[in-house]
């Protein structure tokens, strides 16, 4: 992030292991395997270890807490979560004896994959926090199977619900009237209907991408005890993704309607339920943009600007007022986070550390704002 006074910047990373399936791993998933193509396979290999390498290795960064690493400037500062590709950036940078103009701060966070609730939802209200003063951050992004590179300048709100459906028990060789499961499947087509629909507004419109439409997807169904007991009550849960240009109150209305149109006593309630809407400037008089985008034009990059379509831990930095983008660069790659068979090859990978080099230096290079003094 870069922040305020002049504000400094950070850049922000994760550190986690996702799940794998070895079965279907070509090679062993923790082995990082370089094929002859120079395919390195590896789970985290896209998301988000190698942001992290390209950005942070650098002899002698401090530590200034038991989450973040600061690489201190001239005046002020940049936040980065750290990625791989970051470390190297860094490191490359202190070597020159670059001074920059403001403060570049890499922080590690945990639990992002569960929501982040413990980890930068946490942070961003914690005083620590406010005293690094922070003006801008940089976050992950996803790979691009093109030639451009994707840049995110916002991303959809992750609705977590669950929808509660009571009903009349009974044994099951009866028709007993008003059950849980008929209440279950009004809602499940409701969702499901209104999924549909996004769907298709996905695939017959080119403006669209992913991250300008809300995807749904049932994800959990609980209820019933045994084959001959009529359940008392059957539950479904729902991960919903909604872009920031949808009113929430209205789909939120929405979602009551469908709930009382499936019958009585039908209620929900959210284990997630993001709210903020805020959108990072990707206006040209905009500082902040205009020195990544001028910085990429520089390199000969391909920008291709889009809503992010999950959810990252720069929403929460955006939730208080801060700018952020997501950007990891890896063009010409398959986009295989949290899939079988992850890989980013070894050309795109060492390419990402001399992109992040340009790109903090231009951003640790804005000139002080007026109230910044």
């Amino acid at each position: 992030m870069l922040y305020r006074f002049t504000r400094y910047g950070v850049f922000l990373s994760l550190w986690r292991y996702n799940p794998v399936f070895i079965e279907h791993w070509k090679y062993d998933a923790f082995s990082a395997f370089k094929d002859a193509e120079g395919n390195i396979y590896a789970r985290g290999t896209q998301d988000m270890k190698c942001v992290t390498i390209q950005n942070t290795h650098s002899p002698g960064l401090h530590t200034v807490s038991a989450d973040s690493i600061s690489y201190f400037c001239h005046n002020s500062a940049l936040f980065i979560f750290l990625t791989s590709r970051y470390i190297q950036a860094v490191r490359r940078l202190k070597a020159e004896g670059r001074k920059l103009m403001r403060t570049v701060h890499l922080m590690f966070v945990p639990d992002e994959e569960v929501g982040g609730h413990k980890g930068m939802e946490s942070f961003v209200k914690n005083p620590e926090f406010q005293k690094l003063n922070i003006g801008f951050a940089l976050d992950e992004g996803l790979a691009n199977p093109g030639e451009a590179f994707t840049v995110f300048y916002g991303e959809r709100n992750p609705w977590w619900i669950t929808i509660h459906c009571p009903g009349s028990p009974g044994h099951g060789s009866r028709f007993v009237e008003n059950t849980a499961a008929e209440k279950l499947r009004h809602v499940m087509n409701s969702f499901l209907d209104f999924r549909e629909k996004e769907k298709q507004r996905l695939n017959t419109s080119e403006c669209f991408t992913l991250g300008d439409v809300t995807t749904v997807n049932m994800t959990m169904v609980k209820g019933g005890v045994a084959y001959n007991v009529i359940p008392a009550e059957m539950d479904v849960s729902f991960d919903l993704r909604i872009p920031p240009t949808v009113n929430l109150q209205e789909f939120e209305r929405q979602i009551k309607e469908w709930c009382k149109e499936a019958g009585e006593d039908v209620t929900y309630e959210f284990a997630q339920k993001h709210m903020n809407q805020n959108m990072t400037s990707t206006e040209e008089n905009d500082p902040w943009w205009s020195a990544f985008s001028a910085a990429c034009k520089a390199m000969n990059i391909t920008l291709e600007k889009e809503i992010f379509p999950a959810a990252t831990d720069s929403r929460f930095i955006r939730a208080v007022g801060i700018p952020a983008i997501g950007f990891s660069p890896m063009n010409r790659t398959p986009i295989l986070l949290h899939d079988h068979n992850e890989f980013l090859n070894e050309k795109v990978f060492l390419k990402g550390i001399s992109v992040f080099e340009r790109l903090i230096s231009a951003l640790a290079s804005v000139p002080a704002f007026p109230d910044e003094a």
